[in-house]
């Protein structure tokens, strides 16, 4: 009953106080109006009713209906809080991955592709507010999934994602270009592209930082990301017979300053992952510095349960009033 129940003028419950002071006349009215007789012994009389020693139980009656009364001017009512959020300020996300025979390197766990599709999973689950595309590449890109805000639709084609679809090679401009097409006509008030390598430019044909140029005059900011550890790796080397991949030790070759140049020219940053952990805390670091603004509206329903009360009041004085007049009537 009294589970979210709120008041609107408690300042009314301050009136409780007098209920203490009511009983404490009552009492003492009651010892004064009272007469007493000192008898040897009463053995001669016949026994009395009990109706006159549950005379008190009128003026508690009476003193419950007047707490019922005070807790109803008290106007108890529950609430019911509805939200409604509105982004005031939207961000269009491309996330742009290298999906080259390199990406099969060993050195993330279990290897670079599986382990950075599980990271950037948990960054699309993290940003409900906000549109995301993906743009695959390799030797050449593709839009694996235009901007979109359903992101059932996005985990799903990042799920699809693997080694294969496109002709090996890295062609970063080719990924950078593609994802800055995707974003071009975007209203957004924000546009980022995160773009991800473990290599360096050596496909395509538009240069990487002539797709750096176009994001600038876009207004489109790029984080990119460099993935791989310092030193070797076990990465694909060739073909066994029956065509899977055959692995060895290879120099992990990374064009930082390619990748570092792209994001100071477009506003954004660059980072190093060379292991799982790195990987996540970079991906939790563009979350933080890519926050889209809410703004919530709160609306509250207010229900009246002062009702019960007064009726409660209302039952008590009348079986007090009518105790008094049939009952109590001869002791009064």
């Amino acid at each position: 009953m009294f589970e979210n129940i709120s008041f609107a003028n408690p300042q009314f419950f301050w009136l409780l106080l007098l209920l203490p002071v009511a009983m404490l006349w009552y009492f003492f009215k009651r010892r004064e109006q009272t007469a007493s007789l000192k008898m040897s012994s009463i053995k001669g009389f016949p026994k009395g009713s009990i109706l006159p020693k549950l005379k008190p139980a009128l003026f508690v009656m009476r003193l419950l209906a007047l707490a019922a009364i005070i807790v109803a001017m008290a106007r108890p009512q529950t609430e019911d809080i509805s939200t409604r959020t509105k982004t005031t300020k939207g961000i269009d996300i491309v996330m742009a991955i290298d999906v080259s025979s390199s990406m099969l390197a060993k050195d993330l766990k279990p290897y670079r592709l599986a382990a950075l599709k599980k990271v950037a999973a948990d960054f699309i689950n993290e940003r409900p507010n906000d549109r995301i595309g993906l743009v695959a590449y390799a030797g050449e890109s593709y839009t694996k999934t235009p901007i979109t805000s359903d992101k059932s639709i996005v985990l799903r084609a990042l799920d699809e994602i693997t080694y294969g679809q496109l002709n090996d090679g890295t062609a970063i401009g080719m990924g950078l270009a593609t994802s800055v097409n995707r974003l071009k006509e975007s209203k957004a008030l924000s546009k980022v592209i995160i773009l991800l390598t473990d290599g360096v430019n050596n496909s395509g044909f538009i240069e990487p930082q002539t797709a750096a140029d176009l994001a600038v005059e876009f207004g489109i900011k790029t984080y990119t990301i460099g993935i791989g550890t310092n030193g070797n790796a076990m990465t694909p080397i060739a073909y066994n017979a029956d065509g899977s991949f055959r692995y060895g030790m290879r120099e992990v070759e990374i064009d930082e300053s390619l990748l570092k140049s792209i994001a100071e020219t477009t506003g954004g940053q660059y980072f190093r992952a060379t292991d799982n952990e790195k990987l996540e805390a970079i991906y939790e670091e563009i979350n933080k510095l890519e926050k889209t603004e809410v703004e919530e509206f709160k609306y509250y329903k207010y229900e009246e349960r002062f009702r019960p009360w007064v009726y409660l009041a209302g039952v008590l004085l009348l079986l007090e009033w009518l105790a008094r007049n049939t009952l109590f009537r001869s002791f009064i």
